[in-house]
């Protein structure tokens, strides 16, 4: 079944709303699902607001934890939407949505403009180069200020915000707002769901400084297509003759080219401002065509091929998410790059080298799904019956194999015991922990070799938190976990040799590996490299596999307290075999205990993860604040004062941070707020290194 007209590719936007954890992002979702329900051209109607925030963690809480997938029709176009969460615990959610997004909507709360977590995914959308443009929210409350959001994404975000709209009052009195490209008034009548706008002309009062921002911004457009010399003369000759179409059409070129991040203004609490918010998520953001052609890896020939997004080049499919529902099993989330996608294919997961099968395909609104036979080039689809696929993994046809750029994930920095009430949810507990940490890549399992605990890690308290609280409610686990405990990395200093001899004769066959290594220290942040430098066969090929898995495996369980060994450059250099007693299991262990050897004598270092961490707090309690910082060896980066609230920023070990939030409170009367994220990894001090080894 061809497309239809309204599912056309051009007419096609993939986009996501993100924002600092409260700034309204799901509100704003609602109200687009809302509007873009009522003008539904299928004539389905949705009553009332959609809930995004489906996971009852959620709907307790109050925030966003998994990024919700839905599609929605506005005009001409199809707007596949996703709403990600702004607690910096699940920023991976962000990210992973982002890696799949052509365009995205930064939501800023008016009164607090730039936050923390603002600035964390707007560097992750910098990342993958998804153009942006800002709705600053909010307008309605006290405090509200839209040029001050603007200058603060100018000075914190580094970005080319544009003013396209100015507000008709503000606070109480905020009624709508100017288009400075029409020039014409946008005005809500009042504040019931559903209620139409009317345009007037713009009010005396603000005149002036309308006609101000809208010469700054076509000068600013005319920089933008400098090919284009016909508009850049009617910009300086007669900027009146100008067309809405040919602005918006700049507009448009200038935000797929991330030139310009325009900004606009409403409250989505109080439904002003969304349906002009929908009609320029259409003018201005990119359609799958505009984002060009995707770039992978050919698998048979290894060199780097270019696929054109349509309907009829090969198959490239990449997964994003994996989800775990209640009624129909395990969901793959998949972003369709180029080619077709149909129910009962089979497909190629190149990442795990895997064949699969699509059983079934679902268009998804939130937690609601409608099945479909077909998925085109730019959609966002449900696949089941895939087993093997994780996030970030690439399906694609046998014909032509192909890898599409990998994610990366941060690595965890908190990690707990947990075991299970009774020995019958044992098995229960297992595949709990499994499902999970196939959906989350954030999320690890392992096993603690000496007292056979199970260990599971992640990226702050509240992850851990709602991921124990989900094994209750989904998978019906009650678990016992340990307190938190850091997740500490090992590293070494110095380089260093060794050589191992792994021998056994106990009758029969015996074991026999002989290996030298060196080991030395990598760049911090490269991970660990293992090179082989065997020549003239003194260790036979088929064995060196073997001896890199045995010094993989010794790197992951460290030397000092444990912990994974980081930032490591191993070579295999020489040893010998022999023609009965040499086998793979013999290397691999001497692999493992010539690692450990070498990195015991390259004094090795515990390193402790850094968090960075932001504290918003009144002026009269900042002295306190700041004590409590230094007190938990906390270096003070710097701060900046905002009318009578100070914010700073600080890198504190995360060692010294668990129950933070309580003593904040303490300190400052409960008015202090403060949010904090993974930064870098850093050498412990000698007396703690002592203790963490004691342990």
């Amino acid at each position: 079944m061809p497309r239809s007209d309204i599912e056309k590719l051009h007419n096609v936007r993939n986009i996501g709303i993100m924002a600092h954890i409260d700034a309204g992002k799901t509100t704003v979702t609602e109200r687009i699902l809302y509007y873009s329900g009522r003008l539904h051209r299928m004539g389905e109607v949705h009553e009332g607001a959609a809930t995004m925030d489906f996971m009852e963690q959620e709907k307790e809480r109050g925030i966003t934890i998994g990024s919700a997938a839905t599609t929605v029709f506005w005009g001409d176009s199809k707007i596949n939407i996703i709403d990600t969460p702004g607690h910096v615990d699940f920023t991976v959610e962000v990210e992973r949505s982002l890696r799949v997004l052509d365009g995205s909507v930064a939501v800023f709360s008016a009164v607090d403009g730039v936050q923390p977590q603002s600035e964390t995914v707007w560097r992750q959308a910098t990342q993958y180069n998804v153009p942006r443009i800002a709705f600053i929210n909010k307008m309605d409350r006290v405090g509200a200020d839209f040029f001050m959001c603007i200058a603060s994404m100018r000075e914190k975000l580094g970005a080319n915000a544009i003013a396209l709209q100015h507000p008709i009052g503000a606070e109480n009195d905020f009624r709508g707002m100017v288009d400075l490209v029409t020039m014409k008034a946008i005005i809500f009548k009042d504040e019931t769901l559903g209620a139409d706008y009317v345009i007037e002309e713009i009010p005396t009062n603000i005149k002036a400084k309308c006609d101000e921002l809208r010469a700054a911004l076509l000068d600013e457009l005319a920089t933008i297509d400098e090919d284009n010399e016909d508009f850049m003369m009617k910009v300086l000759e007669a900027p009146d003759s100008l067309t809405a179409d040919e602005i918006h059409a700049i507009i448009r070129k200038g935000v797929c080219n991330n030139k310009i991040n325009p900004v606009i203004c409403g409250t989505a609490f109080k439904n002003k401002g969304v349906q002009p918010l929908l009609d320029n998520i259409v003018r201005w953001m990119p359609s799958p065509l505009d984002r060009g052609t995707i770039t992978g890896i050919n698998m048979k020939t290894e060199e780097e091929m270019s696929l054109e997004p349509n309907d009829d080049a090969p198959l490239s499919v990449l997964a994003f998410k994996i989800m775990t529902d209640p009624y129909v099993g395990r969901l793959t989330f998949v972003r369709v790059y180029s080619g077709t996608l149909k129910k009962g294919s089979s497909l190629l997961n190149s990442t795990q080298e895997k064949k699969e099968r699509v059983s079934r395909l679902l268009e998804m609104h939130a937690n609601q799904r409608t099945d479909k036979d077909e998925f085109f080039t730019g959609d966002i689809a449900a696949v089941i019956g895939l087993k093997y696929t994780k996030t970030g993994d690439t399906l694609c046809e046998d014909s032509s194999p192909l890898i599409l750029e990998k994610m990366e994930f941060p690595e965890p920095v908190i990690s707990m015991a947990i075991e299970p009430k009774t020995k019958a949810e044992r098995e229960k507990l297992s595949m709990a922990l499994s499902a999970l940490s196939d959906e989350d890549p954030t999320f690890r399992v392992s096993t603690d070799e000496e007292t056979g605990q199970t260990i599971i890690q992640g990226m702050g308290e509240l992850h851990l938190e709602i991921l124990k609280d989900r094994m209750l409610r989904e998978f019906k686990v009650d678990a016992s976990v340990g307190r938190p405990q850091v997740s500490y990395k090992e590293t070494i200093t110095l380089p260093s040799k060794a050589e191992t001899k792994y021998v056994k004769q106990s009758g029969g066959r015996g074991q026999y590996a002989h290996v030298c290594l060196n080991i030395e220290p990598n760049e911090q942040g490269k991970g660990n490299e293992v090179i082989s430098k065997i020549v003239g066969g003194v260790i036979p090929k088929e064995y060196i596999p073997a001896v890199i898995k045995g010094v993989q495996e010794g790197l992951n369980t460290g030397v000092l307290a444990g912990y994974n060994l980081v930032d490591t450059k191993v070579e295999i250099v020489f040893g010998s075999y022999h023609d009965v007693d040499s086998n793979e299991m013999a290397f691999k262990i001497c692999g493992s205990m010539a690692v450990k050897q070498a990195a015991k004598a390259a004094s090795p270092i515990i390193l402790e993860p850094i968090m960075k961490v932001t504290i918003t707090t009144p002026e009269d309690f900042l002295g306190d604040v700041m004590g409590d910082v230094n007190r938990r060896r906390g270096k003070i980066m710097n701060q900046e004062n905002q009318r009578g609230i100070v914010v700073f920023n600080a890198e504190v070990p995360l060692s010294e941070m668990f129950g933070y939030s309580t003593q904040l409170r303490s300190l400052s009367s409960g008015r202090a707020s403060y949010t904090m994220e993974p930064s870098h990894f850093e050498k412990v001090p000698a007396k703690i290194q002592e203790e963490i080894m004691k342990k």
